[in-house]
């Protein structure tokens, strides 16, 4: 198979696809000749990306939806339209995701009493990076493996070609870093998720990868602030700059292009989670 094999004329779910890295794949897989690329995300930014890629692109290809992709409702809706219109979805990459950084214990200097991060904000991190993500993933999966049940296939093999791909993102931060308890745990969460469904989805003839970026010039990573960038993040890394949002797509798609392709990618820039 080619490099764009796997993409081309396929249909695409990209959760998260107002801005940041699901904007960049969203473009990447337009660019790359997938036949339709269904963008969601909770903004109604997502309007104009979808409009400027199909400008971009001299067609079509683009299609947006708002919604909470936390909602189960909301998810099937997406798939269900998709199909009649597009065809079966078989590549679908949910990089919707949050930040709520604080540190897990603090002590109040004037009172001394110690806070606890907040149980409700760790269950809505959890819900929005680690829970949703991967019912996205089995939505698609399951999906298809309607669609072989209809036609009367069961196991999947080799000779058939590979039917689809789920590719999930988590981070450099899955390693454990300062103040991101709860973002840290639901993108370490993520590697037993993709791993499972990688021996699970191969039944069906599914793939099932992750990829770990580091610090992307997104509007999360600037919300840190230039100061925190230039003192903890650019002199620790080996190309000294903020990863391009470009540079996570590209790798995605060759997670998504490249069948031997299996388990993990560290897309990193060479920093680490200080001690």
């Amino acid at each position: 198979m080619g490099p764009t094999e796997q993409i081309q004329q396929k249909v695409a779910v990209v959760t998260g696809a107002a801005r940041g890295i699901g904007a960049a794949v969203s473009r990447e897989l337009a660019n790359r000749g997938a036949k339709a690329v269904i963008l969601v995300d909770r903004s109604d930014d997502v309007l104009n990306v979808a409009s400027a890629i199909n400008q971009s692109s001299d067609r079509t290809v683009a299609e947006a939806v708002v919604g909470d992709t936390c909602d189960a409702a909301f998810r099937e809706r997406v798939f269900d339209e998709a199909a009649p219109k597009h065809g079966l979805a078989t590549i679908c990459v949910p990089a919707a995701g949050i930040t709520r950084d604080a540190l897990s214990v603090r002590v109040d200097k004037e009172t001394g009493r110690a806070e606890i991060y907040p149980v409700e904000t760790f269950r809505e991190v959890t819900e929005i990076n680690l829970i949703a993500p991967i019912y996205w993933g089995l939505e698609m999966v399951a999906r298809i493996a309607e669609d072989r049940h209809r036609r009367g296939l069961t196991r999947w093999e080799p000779e058939e070609g590979i039917q689809g791909a789920v590719i999930f993102l988590g981070s450099i931060s899955s390693q454990g870093n300062k103040g991101q308890i709860s973002y840290a745990v639901t993108k370490a969460a993520l590697e037993g998720a993709a791993a499972t469904l990688t021996k699970e989805a191969m039944f069906h003839g599914v793939r099932s990868a992750l990829i770990h970026p580091g610090f992307t010039d997104t509007p999360m990573a600037r919300a840190l602030g230039d100061e925190f960038l230039n003192k903890n993040v650019l002199p620790h890394t080996q190309l000294r700059r903020l990863i391009r949002p470009e540079e996570i797509a590209d790798a995605v798609c060759f997670m998504i292009s490249n069948s031997a392709v299996s388990g993990e990618l560290w897309a990193d820039a060479g920093w680490h989670p200080p001690a």
